[in-house]
């Protein structure tokens, strides 16, 4: 067993601006600037490019070029690789959709924050014991908010539990009632072809929600 690191300085930092993590799945590197200054000016500290999208570590290199005190990385991450070639392009965060144990270990190895995927409590205890900084509650559609509050009560009280998959300014309140610590956003937030200042719309929506 792994001694737990959670949160850790630079997540508990960020979570502390704002616990949003904007997801760009689709982001190309061309739109990463005015995307990034949009999000950044309306309050988020957490930004996330999905490696399934188009030329991932370079928008991942333009985004931490522009704001180097945010916290930038990449989702989908699956393989200890892709964990090093997030931090060879700058980054500092590595969301998986799922658990696996190498990607944590090397995440740690790099001092990089890393947020695993899990749905159970069962993954969720097996990812803080490898040293998770926080947790990925994914996909939030099949985790009700009375699942996470029974979660909950049975996970350690500092441990980051961000639902991700479905959030909208309209769900987050019950979600946060039942101990969610903060959302990762994604379509409601951004798609491909929105532009900046759609994107800064939303943006400001969720905060607005989110801070009630």
């Amino acid at each position: 067993m792994t001694q737990p690191t959670y949160p850790t300085p630079v997540l508990t930092q960020a979570l502390a601006q704002l616990p949003l993590i904007a997801i760009l799945r689709g982001l190309t590197p061309a739109e990463a600037p005015s995307i990034g200054q949009a999000l950044v000016d309306s309050g988020f500290a957490i930004i996330e490019v999905p490696l399934n999208s188009p030329e991932p570590l370079q928008s991942i290199a333009v985004l931490t070029a522009q704001f180097p005190h945010t916290l930038i990385g990449a989702g989908t991450v699956l393989n200890a690789q892709q964990v090093k070639d997030v931090h060879a392009a700058g980054g500092r965060l590595v969301v998986a959709p799922n658990f696996n144990p190498a990607v944590v270990a090397q995440a740690m190895a790099l001092n990089m924050v890393v947020l695993p995927g899990v749905a159970t409590p069962t993954e969720a205890f097996a990812a803080l014991d490898a040293g998770a900084h926080g947790l990925k509650l994914f996909p939030a559609e099949m985790i009700s908010p009375a699942t996470v509050k029974a979660m909950r009560a049975v996970l350690p009280k500092d441990a980051a539990l961000m639902p991700v998959g479905g959030i909208t300014p309209d769900n987050m309140a019950a979600y946060r009632t039942a101990g969610a610590s903060g959302f990762g956003l994604g379509s409601a937030l951004y798609a491909p072809g929105r532009s900046a200042e759609q994107v800064r719309a939303a943006a400001q929506k969720f905060v607005k929600a989110f801070r009630g």
